[in-house]
């Protein structure tokens, strides 16, 4: 198991190389100049020039990179163009907001959707059973940003029961919940969709296994052999699932964030690409990156006590 995380940990520094390489030049290979940005409209060219100096910018790409590069090994994500702000700081102020909503957001999926998977998978065939497969292709179709603007149609404009922006409070309040209600439930239906199908594929192939209807000839009850037996042998892929999604959700609440007026990570990645700001964007997505690869390395190490028989050694 160390080896295993050591391992990982040793790739997750190589990817994180390559992901800041692909965005540092994706970045300098986009139209616009960040000086002229910063520099505004009423900037002469020699403000301009000014400005190129002394963001480095005049330095051949691949010196710009390294020293980039070394400042992030360093602890340093630089400082952002157009606000002056630490981008260290920045992410710590927004980051809260976001990990909040991708974890009301994956509750609200895990909850929805193991449930339903499991109903349909004890009742196949049944109406609940085809409600469910219905219920969980609409999910997975329906946009983000089209259902979080319905959500607020009818919960906040016209029933007026629930806010319908912003995220200032902390997630364990009582006016923290009510304002993550809606962008948990908009961001989290897909995930839910995706969960609902793989857990009861999953199930059925489980509960059509040998060591079931042996459990069952033995005379136990039927719920000690879905809850114990069955549940627990087909959690493999699900949690999977979940783990992907929950690493798509970290780095996929920009459209969230944007309906709802919400100040996360995304949200200030957009504001960041629309200034030209370097150092703020390539800062947001190696955090991304970074926690979903933490992600998958977590999910590594629960399949181990889900399952026994996994071994890394």
């Amino acid at each position: 198991m160390a080896a295993m995380i050591g391992r990982r940990f040793l790739e997750l520094l190589l990817l994180l190389v390559g992901i800041s390489f692909l965005v540092f030049g994706s970045m300098h290979l986009a139209p616009g100049d960040p000086a002229s940005i910063i520099g505004g409209p009423t900037a002469t060219k020699s403000d301009i020039a000014a400005i190129r100096d002394s963001l480095g910018l005049n330095d051949p790409f691949l010196v710009q990179y390294w020293d980039y590069l070394k400042n992030i090994f360093q602890g340093d994500f630089g400082y952002s163009y157009q606000t002056k702000q630490s981008v260290s700081e920045a992410l710590a102020v927004r980051f809260p907001n976001t990990l909040n909503l991708a974890v009301a957001s994956m509750i609200v999926a895990v909850i929805i959707g193991l449930g339903a998977g499991i109903i349909s998978a004890l009742k196949q065939n049944s109406w609940l059973d085809v409600s469910s497969t219905v219920v969980a292709l609409a999910g997975i179709s329906i946009p983000n940003f089209w259902l979080g603007a319905l959500l607020i149609l009818i919960f906040g404009v016209n029933l007026q029961i629930l806010p319908v922006g912003g995220l200032d409070a902390s997630f364990w309040t009582a006016e923290g919940f009510k304002q993550l209600i809606l962008p948990a439930i908009t961001l989290g239906t897909g995930s839910a969709a995706m969960i609902a199908r793989m857990s009861r594929s999953s199930m059925l192939e489980v509960i059509r296994a040998d060591y079931i209807r042996t459990a069952r000839a033995k005379g136990m009850k039927e719920k000690t052999i879905v809850w114990i037996h069955a549940l627990k042998n087909s959690m493999i892929p699900v949690i999977t699932v979940i783990g992907l999604n929950f690493g798509f959700l970290l780095g996929g609440t920009i459209i969230t964030e944007q309906v709802f007026a919400i100040n996360g990570v995304g949200r200030l990645m957009i504001d960041a690409i629309a200034a030209r700001d370097f150092p703020m964007v390539q800062g947001s997505v190696l955090l991304v990156a970074t926690l979903f690869v933490l992600v998958n390395l977590i999910v590594d190490i629960i399949y181990v006590f889900v399952d026994p028989r996994i071994s890394y050694d």
